[in-house]
């Protein structure tokens, strides 16, 4: 079990009355982790701490958002300074800390992408996208990856891959799913790489057979979140990147979970594939937990959006001034060759588990974006294993999240400077609690 901290002080409510609060005023459908939900009231660094005091090595990050750690002093200060400067103007004004952070998207991303319109989620970003998509190709048809998450407006849960996050009956018409690299759990039963990338050779007839023939864009993760931290080989963004532009096509790349250093060595995900995409979102762990979302273009395609537009919150200076320090404290302290470093300690780690432990079927990920998929006899997917580790590392003192379709696979995403010392923490909270789960028959 891990030692719980010193008993901090309890401000306002307790644990058990915000657990209770929680049900009574917020949407059911608002789920919580853990079979006893998790109350938490203070962060600092790589740890949190929930309403009884109770300490947390936290290797989630709020969905892999917390990039440097919560509260970090240096982003922290310099948000202060900017609520005491000025707080908000929307988009009808120029403002420095916008157009500061656009210039730097525009340097740190791959290939000819240019031009940045900032909004507030992940989802606004795949939105905004699409949008812009169609309307620079003049086709609406659109293809996604079956397993994948796009975020929970309309359009975006037409777009997941999901049964589970689409919500509601009907969906937007136009979006196709085509086949996911899930080399664990191949569509097509076959085994890579004598299987010649046959999900990435058949978007081609997804695109014959399912649409007009002419599309608009394909959107896909690198890594896929949700989806369990699916992670394609090499050769498949290449292939599959190739045919869309065929038909028509342009590739969005959604890196709001890859992205800023996540997958180690590069700021994108999309760069361990060698590909250029022609618009790109990003939001999560862009500003360490300031609500932000970004679509960045080349400047043909951001100028194919015509008339106005406008976001009242997005790119207000407070998250602008967020994201700026992030960018500068990863670059200042190389934190995308630590993600990689430091990953690969973690995948070793992993790895070592999986050899001991049956019930880890696949270890998979880039970086410090690294997943456990549990499994039972003939590669069952193991959600309640799944669920039961999730409580049992909990009990520990270590925060992990959880994913795929099946909801059997652990999600690991620590922040950006984490340490050896703390992955071997990690580490060994892990190994007791898979210690105490039995395979599944």
């Amino acid at each position: 079990m891990g030692t719980p901290a010193k008993r901090a002080p309890v401000v306002g409510m307790t644990g058990a009355e915000i657990v209770a609060k929680h049900r009574e005023y917020i949407f059911p459908s608002v789920a919580n982790y853990y079979s006893n939900p998790v109350p938490l009231v203070r962060g600092k660094g790589k740890h949190v701490y929930d309403a009884d005091g109770r300490e947390y090595l936290d290797f989630f990050g709020g969905i892999l958002t917390i990039s440097l750690g919560h509260c970090h002093p240096e982003v922290n200060a310099q948000v202060k300074e900017q609520l005491d400067t000025l707080q908000h103007v929307s988009t009808l004004y120029p403002t420095e800390p916008m157009v500061a952070v656009a210039e730097k998207l525009a340097r740190i991303t791959p290939g000819n992408l240019k031009k940045s319109f900032f909004t507030n989620s992940g989802t606004e970003a795949n939105e905004t996208a699409i949008l812009l998509a169609q309307l620079y190709t003049g086709s609406g048809e659109i293809l996604a990856l079956r397993h994948s998450y796009s975020g929970r407006s309309f359009l975006a849960m037409s777009m997941t891959g999901q049964s589970s996050w689409r919500l509601g009956g009907t969906h937007v018409a136009g979006i196709k799913h085509v086949a996911n690299a899930y080399c664990y759990r191949c569509p097509f039963g076959l085994t890579y790489p004598s299987c010649n990338l046959r999900c990435a050779t058949d978007v081609e007839e997804a695109i014959q057979t399912t649409t007009s023939g002419k599309i608009a864009a394909f959107i896909a993760e690198p890594i896929q979140g949700v989806g369990g931290f699916i992670t394609p080989p090499p050769e498949y963004f290449k292939i599959v990147v190739d045919i869309v532009r065929k038909y028509g096509g342009v590739f969005i790349c959604d890196e709001v979970q890859t992205g800023w250093g996540r997958t180690g060595d590069h700021w994108c995900g999309i760069e361990h594939w060698g590909v250029e995409p022609e618009i790109m979102t990003f939001a999560k762990g862009m500003a360490n937990g300031a609500p932000i979302g970004a679509t960045v273009a080349t400047a043909e395609i951001a100028d194919s959006l015509k008339g106005s537009t406008i976001s009242t919150f997005g790119g207000n200076p407070v998250s602008m001034t967020a994201a700026r320090a992030v960018i500068d404290i990863i670059e200042k302290e190389n934190l995308k060759q630590n993600a990689r470093i430091v990953g690969d300690h973690l995948r070793a780690g992993l790895e070592a588990l999986a050899r001991k432990y049956p019930l880890i079927g696949d270890v998979r990920g880039k970086g410090l974006m690294q997943a456990l998929e549990l499994v039972g006899e003939g590669k069952a997917p193991a959600p309640k294993a799944t669920a039961a580790l999730l409580d049992r590392v909990r009990e520990q003192g270590l925060l992990v999240g959880k994913g795929g379709l099946y909801g059997n696979v652990i999600r690991i995403s620590p922040a950006l400077n984490i340490g050896k010392a703390d992955v071997d923490d990690a580490l060994r909270m892990l190994d007791a609690a898979l210690g105490e789960i039995d395979v599944p028959e």
